[in-house]
């Protein structure tokens, strides 16, 4: 009886898609998703720290959190290679908008990573991150045994 029900219980769980749906974002959001793109690709670490809130957060996986421009620009200092982000999901309400996503090194393979981004309007009504995280989608490494 038990093992028809851990079976039945193993069926039922969906298999999970190496790449969710794309959604299409409204041009506001859009723009900053393609300048984050072209500033990494450019490893301008000036113009990424530019589309963050003054009091904004870095959260990349592994490392401790990174908060105000002047240390995200000093994170994303030489960091930069080909970038595809893609989004997944979104939502709007006021001021305060979501998007959560995938990442690649080309829109052409699947996703080696994930991220979300939690944004804010400034003053002129531009779309500011206020955090952004990411995590690669291998599974963490298991630590070395000490002798």
């Amino acid at each position: 009886m038990l093992a028809a029900l851990l079976t039945a219980g193993l069926l039922l769980q969906a298999p999970e898609s190496k790449t969710p749906p794309s959604v299409t974002l409204p041009k506001d959001l859009a723009r900053v998703l393609s300048d984050y793109t072209a500033a990494w690709e450019a490893r301008d670490a000036v113009a990424l720290a530019g589309l963050f809130a003054e009091d904004g957060f870095v959260l990349a996986g592994g490392r401790p959190a990174v908060r105000g421009r002047p240390a995200v620009r000093h994170h994303y200092t030489r960091h930069g290679a080909p970038l595809a982000l893609r989004a997944s999901a979104f939502g709007v309400d006021g001021s305060v908008a979501y998007v959560v996503g995938g990442y690649g090194a080309s829109a052409n393979e699947p996703d080696t990573g994930k991220f979300t981004l939690t944004l804010k309007k400034d003053s002129n009504g531009r779309w500011l991150i206020f955090s952004d995280m990411d995590n690669g989608n291998n599974p963490p490494k298991a630590p070395s045994p000490t002798p």
